[in-house]
């Protein structure tokens, strides 16, 4: 195998990953980025509608109203210290986006532009605020624009189309990755001090997904099989909003800018499930209604499906309805949704100005994944003990800063502050370290998995696998959940494990862009981040965030105000995960509170109801 060296190996070239590159160089250290796509190509230019800081251009706005949103939209399984630092960080790291050439809206007076986003309350829960910065809507695509050029001019080196396969851990330390060479099929062991996974999520893994193919959960099923436990798996996002049957991502920032969801009755439902902030309920909670309106017959002529409405004159008639003196006009949706009119006029031959969206429920976002802490260094246990020398940042890490269900825009801000921080805390953490030495067998465990899946002779293809998977994971660990269907669904992806290992076959046999093969392998990953996602969603029995359960519809906070871990077998084929309910929810806010004396019914981070 090639070998190549460098102190830091950032895998994944997102935001996050750009990030902990950006900073890690600025550090003095040696970086190498190694990505299975093109920086550019990342799916943090999906981003469509913006990045959250308390900058109070709009309206009166702190940091701490900022933590107490996203502690409760994480329905309170949130680390409020991780909230804190969340929210206080994210100020610095959008000026400083800004600083770095991102071209942000302005308002009148040239600062920075907000606008209101799901969730976004001004003290504590009082009245709906302007937090999210945007550009347009696409501020993600233009934040990874921003970062790659940024790391361009720090000289920092890019790996472009190698896709990491496996992570090298000698005697306890992290000392780097192996990856394949898309092009040629080739083995490279990529030799590291520190290594940061920065690979996204795992929306793939059900049948409508906002998520690009490639997000396949390849970095999260790469560090269980070494051994790093999967936290708060049974938390996976549904985002109200996403295009009918195609899951593409209709920004939040529609309702931001004023569109409201309808049922077949042309009535606006979210008056009924959360009459406070209506259309700008968290997002499990708009999920949740959408299914409950299509249950009940009011989905658009009677399919599994409503409307989303940004006509300026239904907004209008709702802005005077309560008693806003906003207006908009076809221009401002124009300049204000650009790309989302684009998507749906390529797409589905509808032009938003003129005619109401499609709209269901899309797998969107994982809460949980590899467990860090505030600094993006790994954790192996409930204790909080550190795999030295491993980090992750973004989607595919745990902070646990999103809790039970991610506040809108914390996906942004959360690649760019512990990016950020995970960036600087490898730098310094290279500078005090030797060179760990290779294992003498590193990488040969994952070539012999890519020969048997290439020479494998059995009748099934990898993407009939893969519909099966999506399928069941649809319909049985969706947006509602019960005990039965989740037993249906670990049922059927073990079986699916065990034909994937068994009885799987590809058609390509080359080496150049096996796409085939790599798909296949992408496949393996996917089917146990599935998995541990069904077994650890039926052991939680309660109601909480994104995990809703029809047969334990109430929240528990005696029992379940834990995160979970899963723990993967030494056989990797098998289906054997230790589920254990140890790691407590870190509540210092809330215990700060009662230290101060403020009276319970005053406590803002004391987990309560939510009410909308």
């Amino acid at each position: 195998m090639q070998k190549h060296q460098h102190e830091v190996i950032i895998v994944g070239a997102g935001g996050a990953g750009l990030m902990a590159a950006l900073y890690a160089s600025e550090g003095g250290a040696d970086v190498a980025v190694v990505s299975k796509l093109y920086p550019t190509r990342s799916h943090t230019g999906a981003a469509q509608g913006g990045i959250g800081a308390a900058l109070g251009n709009m309206d009166e706005d702190k940091p701490i109203y900022h933590a107490y949103d996203t502690i409760k939209g994480g329905d309170y399984l949130t680390d409020q210290a991780a909230a804190k630092v969340l929210a206080e960080n994210a100020i610095d790291a959008v000026i400083e986006l800004e600083r770095y050439g991102l071209p942000f809206d302005r308002t009148p007076e040239m600062r920075i532009s907000q606008r209101r986003f799901g969730g976004h309350t001004r003290n504590f829960g009082e009245e709906l605020v302007h937090r999210a910065c945007h550009a347009a809507d696409r501020t993600g695509h233009m934040i990874l624009q921003t970062l790659y050029q940024q790391c361009i001019k720090k000289q920092v080196n890019f790996f472009d189309e190698f896709q990491v396969v496996d992570l090298i851990v000698n005697d306890g330390v992290t000392c780097g990755v192996v990856a394949v060479e898309l092009s040629t099929g080739e083995f490279h062991i990529f030799h590291g001090k520190a290594v940061l996974f920065a690979t996204g999520g795992w929306g793939r893994c059900w049948s409508v997904t906002s998520n690009a193919h490639s997000l396949t959960g390849d970095g999260a099923a790469i560090a269980l099989r070494r051994g790093v436990p999967m936290q708060d798996m049974e938390f996976f996002q549904f985002h109200p909003t996403g295009i009918y049957r195609m899951g593409i991502l209709i920004t939040e920032g529609v309702r931001g800018e004023g569109g409201v969801l309808l049922n077949d009755q042309g009535e606006r439902f979210m008056n009924r499930y959360a009459p406070s902030v209506k259309d700008l309920a968290s997002r499990d909670v708009v999920s949740r209604a959408i299914y409950d309106e299509v249950k009940s017959g009011r989905g658009i002529k009677g399919k599994n499906y409503v409307h989303l409405d940004i006509r300026p004159e239904t907004v209008n008639k709702y802005f005077e309805e309560d008693g806003s003196d906003t207006r908009i006009d076809a221009q401002y949706v124009e300049s204000k949704l650009p790309d989302i009119l684009d998507f749906c006029r390529t797409y589905l031959g509808i032009d938003p100005v003129k005619e109401p969206m499609p709209v269901q429920p899309t797998a969107h976002y994982a809460m949980g994944g590899i467990p860090t802490n505030v600094d993006a260094e790994v954790l192996i246990d409930e204790s909080g003990t550190v795999l030295p020398g491993l980090f992750a940042a973004g989607e595919t890490a745990c902070v646990s800063v999103h809790g039970a269900n991610r506040l809108g825009t914390n996906s942004l801000v959360d690649l760019v502050v512990f990016g950020r921080r995970g960036g600087m805390k490898m730098g310094e953490y290279v500078k005090g370290v030797d060179w760990a030495p290779l294992p003498e067998n590193a990488g040969e465990e994952v070539e012999a998995e890519f020969k048997r899946i290439r020479d494998s002779k059995g009748k099934t293809k990898a993407y009939e696998l893969r519909a099966a998977m999506q399928q069941t994971m649809m319909d049985n660990v969706g947006v509602y959940r019960t005990e039965e269907t989740m037993l249906q669904a670990v049922e059927d992806l073990k079986e699916l494990r065990q034909r994937y290992y068994n009885d799987i076959t590809i058609d390509d046999d080359g080496y150049k862009f096996n796409t085939d093969l790599m798909e296949a392998w992408e496949l393996g990953c996917m089917l146990q981040l599935a998995e541990i996602t069904a077994q650890s969603a039926l052991r939680r029995t309660e109601s909480r965030g994104a995990h809703s359960r029809d047969d334990y519809p109430d929240r528990d906070d005696e029992n379940w105000m834990v995160h979970t871990l899963a723990y993967g077998s030494e056989d990797q084929q098998s289906s054997d995960y230790r589920l254990t309910a140890d790691k407590p929810v870190d509540l210092s806010l809330w215990e700060e509170e009662k230290r101060d004396g403020v009276a319970p019914d005053k406590q803002k981070f004391k987990p309560k109801a939510r009410v909308y």
